[in-house]
Parts: structure tokens; C-alpha cells; sequence
């Protein structure tokens, strides 16, 4: 490209199979999703980075608006005595809380605590606001940040401060709340599964697995890469455990006080830390059509002066077209900066689809399209430029499935049904992470303790439908009519 003198960046990142957390770390700095923050455990989130969430709330908003919840926005700051009105919640939440005491200069009169989660402050305007049963259900989500003091912090999975949306909904009837419950774990999932492209294992979590304060708990959970699962997101049937702390009442048809029936639910940033560990390669991100910012990055390549203005008319031409197909694309015209460096870059920003356009191709009247989810030849197919819309629509379809495929495979590939204790304790101590066991389990917390204390596996989630007959428990023998996934977890 004319007086270009840069050369490609050959720096690649660790390979995954060598040390998975430093990929995972060093993609999300090569590819500009996010940096360090000077607080601890805290991060930035770099455009590319953000754009991706940007795409996460759109879809899921429309999503979740569709079950009847509406937005709303509810205080940072709780007065801590809020907290403790639950006994569960506060004991499950005290080791993360951040604590403002000071104020204006001043102590203040009752402490406040940094939102970790919004169960009390939204409860505490329930009872305000719910008197009739004419006033249910009353469904709201939020959009906001949260603050848990993690000791332990990883960009994206487990941070200080995170992004996330929350819903929280109360019912007349235990049997609306259950259902609520259901149905916003069936939207997570249907938007993790078509619109990431992450397969999942949906279910219940087990009695040390559920939420602080609720009476069950719901999730989905997916096999990241290395053989470790990752809770996507939870669905919390509350019962009436905040109602009755709250005193949240309402007047029933018949004129009875009734406490109300409640839900929660939410995801959060973690999820860009599962597009990077599901799709993610040793060349770096690699990210679905749908969620992408980017679904196809146009690159003109020349040689001599000459060649340029009709590469460039030609590239112009396609990114004109492509966007008016509704294709999210970028023309990389950029000087200077040679062909190779532009593909090393995109590859590890992980756009579908790169579209070179040459002079050779001006003169052919078509284009060289490279995908993202393939490698070597197989990569690279031709497309003519007048049918390049139909062209490029057609492959980021292809490329979506595929994504799903790949990564549903390869999930599968790392589930396994171990006989006994042994064979579960030999695959959770082997190499890559261990990946899912599905086992017979009594469900006693005490047969729970030894699993996670012998392997680090936890219960990652028991299914809804379970027709199985029954079987002795992988760890005591005793009769165990249930089966549940078990898994080492970030």
C-alpha cells in the first residue's frame, strides 16, 4: 500500500493449551476490550469492549421487555440497616459489602453501603408502592453497576465493580412467581444459546449454591474452554422471604392482607468473559455475527499509486452497500500500515469476516472474503461485488450456526457420566479443567462438602427434567433419584 514500512505484528498471544489464563488475559488487552484500573480489582472497559455489552443490552432488553418487566433505576447507596433486615442475605453478602461511613466531610449518622446487589432498596419501595392487589405483578429491571469486594479478581469474570441488569418482580401467587422464575431462566437461555452462540446446562443450583436469601435458585452455566464451568446467569424464586421483611402486603380480592410472592433475576459483564473462553483462539477473540460490533471489516489493498483511487472507489462502493443491507462494517483505509498488520488486528479483534479488495478483484468485479471461524484455505471463498449484501449475509448466517455447533461439540466432547467416586475424582484431578460430570447424587450437603473438598467440583446445576430411575449416590451409595452436573468453576 503505497509507502507503507510497517510489517505485520508477529507477536502473538500464549497459547491456550500453555497457559489458558494468560491468553485469557493477554486478549483482552491485544484486542482493546478493556485495561487495569489504578483501584484494585476494578477495570476499564475500552470502546471495543464496551461496544460488545452495548450489543448484549440491546438484544436482551428487547428481550426481557417482552415478559412485561420495565426499566427503572434505583440508588447506588442502601442504608445498611436494609441489609440486615434479611438474615440470609446479609450473612451471604457481609465479606463483599463496601461501607461508606464518611460523607461532606462529615461521619454519617448511618452508615451506607455500596449497591452489591438492589433486593432491599427496590423491596423497600415495593412497600410503597404495592397496596392492591390491582397493583400486581409488578415487574422492574435496571440496567446499573454493582460492588462486591472480591478478594480474588479476573477482568470480566470476577471484579470490584461490574455492569449488569437485574430484575425484580412480586406476584399475588406463589405459583406466578415460580413461573416468572422459569420463564426469564428459558429467556437466558434462548439468548445466551442463538445470540452468543454459548451452549448451556440449565437447572438448579443445590442448597450452598443458591443465592443469599432466596428459596431456590436457578442458572445457566456453560463449559468455558478450558474445562471450567462459568455461571452465566440466575433466576432467584425469593418466596416471601423479603416480602415479610419488608412488609410488603397487599389487599387481595377479598380484602385479606397478603404478603406478595417475588423474584430476581440477572447477568452480568461475565459474559464477554465467556465470548472470549468459548470462541477465543490462538489467534485471539473470535466473535459470533450477531453479538459482534464489527460483523465484516472491508481492507483495499494496493501496490501502486495508480491502483488506488479504483480500489478505493470499489471498497467505498461495498461498504455503502453492505451497510444499507444492515451489515455493522468498516472500511479500513487507513495509510501507512501495511495489508498484514490490518488482518493480524481484526483477527485478534475477532470480526467474522474480513473483505480484501484489490485491484485484481476491481478488475474481476468481485472480492476475497476471509471468515474468522476457519483456518488456511477453507477461510478464503470469492463473491462478487454487485451480490456482496446476499453474499456476506449468507456466510455471517452460516458462521452463527457454526459457532453454536463448534462450541455445543466441543462441550460435549468434555462431558462425562463417571462410575464411581474414583473415575469422578481421576477426571476432576486430570488435565484441562475436568470439564462436566454428570453423576448420581443423594443430594446431602454432607456428600457436597467432600466432592468440593476432594476435587474443587461444585454442583453446577441439577436439571428441571430428571426421568431417571433410581441409583445408588456416586459418593455414599445411598439412593440417589436425581442426577446433577458437577464441576471445577471460576
Amino acid at each position: 500500500m503505497g509507502t507503507a514500512t510497517n510489517k505485520p505484528d508477529d507477536k502473538k498471544v500464549t497459547p491456550r493449551s500453555q497457559d489458558f489464563s494468560a491468553w485469557y488475559n493477554e486478549v483482552i488487552l491485544r484486542a482493546e476490550l478493556a485495561d487495569y484500573s489504578p483501584v484494585r480489582g476494578c477495570i476499564v472497559f475500552r470502546p471495543e469492549g464496551f461496544a460488545i455489552w452495548e450489543n448484549i443490552c440491546a438484544e436482551l432488553d428487547r428481550r426481557i421487555k417482552r415478559t412485561g418487566a420495565r426499566n427503572a433505576y434505583f440508588p447506588l447507596f442502601i442504608p445498611q440497616s436494609f441489609i440486615r433486615k434479611e438474615a440470609s442475605h446479609v450473612e451471604g453478602f457481609s465479606p463483599e459489602l463496601a461501607v461508606v461511613t464518611h460523607g461532606g466531610g462529615k461521619e454519617l449518622e448511618e452508615p451506607l453501603i455500596v449497591r452489591p446487589t438492589s433486593e432491599t432498596i427496590v423491596n423497600y419501595m415495593f412497600a410503597q408502592w404495592i397496596k392492591s392487589y390491582r397493583d400486581l405483578p409488578l415487574m422492574v429491571n435496571q440496567w446499573c453497576n454493582v460492588v462486591r469486594w472480591e478478594m480474588r479478581t479476573r477482568m470480566f469474570l470476577r471484579t470490584t465493580e461490574f455492569l449488569w441488569q437485574e430484575g425484580h418482580t412480586a406476584h399475588a401467587t406463589r405459583e406466578e412467581a415460580e413461573g416468572e422464575t422459569l420463564a426469564i431462566l428459558e429467556v437466558y437461555r434462548a439468548f445466551c444459546e442463538e445470540f452468543l452462540a454459548i451452549p448451556l446446562i440449565v437447572g438448579r443450583k443445590s442448597a450452598a449454591e443458591r443465592f443469599a436469601g432466596a428459596v431456590e435458585t436457578y442458572a445457566i452455566e456453560g463449559l468455558m474452554a478450558d474445562g471450567r464451568a462459568l455461571q452465566c446467569g440466575t433466576s432467584h424464586f425469593l418466596g416471601q422471604n423479603f416480602a415479610r421483611a419488608f412488609e410488603i402486603r397487599y389487599l387481595d380480592e377479598k380484602n385479606q392482607l397478603q404478603y406478595v410472592w417475588q423474584t430476581s433475576w440477572g447477568v452480568s459483564t461475565r459474559l464477554l468473559g465467556a465470548l472470549i473462553m468459548v470462541h477465543g483462539d490462538d489467534q485471539g477473540l473470535r466473535l459470533p455475527p450477531a453479538v459482534a460490533p464489527v460483523q465484516a471489516v472491508i481492507v483495499p489493498i494496493w501496490r501502486k499509486p495508480a491502483e488506488r483511487d479504483d480500489v478505493i472507489a470499489a471498497s467505498r462502493g461495498a461498504f455503502a452497500a453492505l451497510t444499507q443491507a444492515g451489515v455493522r462494517s468498516r472500511l479500513d483505509g487507513r495509510e501507512g500500515v501495511t495489508p498484514g498488520f490490518k488482518f493480524n488486528e481484526w483477527e485478534m479483534r475477532g470480526v467474522p469476516l474480513r473483505i480484501e479488495i484489490g485491484p485484481r478483484d476491481v478488475a474481476a468485479g468481485e472480492a476475497t472474503l476471509a471468515r474468522r471461524d476457519r483456518a488456511g484455505p477453507t477461510s478464503k471463498l470469492k463473491s462478487a461485488l454487485n451480490r456482496l449484501p446476499e453474499s456476506v449475509g449468507a456466510i455471517l448466517g452460516e458462521m452463527q450456526t457454526g459457532f453454536y455447533r463448534a462450541a455445543k461439540s466441543a462441550m460435549d466432547a468434555r462431558t462425562t457420566e463417571p462410575a464411581d467416586f474414583e473415575s469422578f475424582c481421576q477426571q476432576m484431578e486430570g488435565e484441562g479443567g475436568g470439564g462436566l460430570a454428570y453423576v448420581y447424587w443423594c443430594g446431602s450437603a454432607a456428600c457436597e462438602t467432600k466432592i468440593r473438598e476432594q476435587t474443587r467440583a461444585t454442583c453446577r446445576a441439577i436439571p428441571l427434567a430428571q426421568d431417571v430411575a433410581p441409583r445408588g449416590c456416586i459418593v455414599c451409595g445411598q439412593t440417589a433419584c436425581e442426577r446433577a452436573f458437577f464441576a471445577k468453576a471460576y
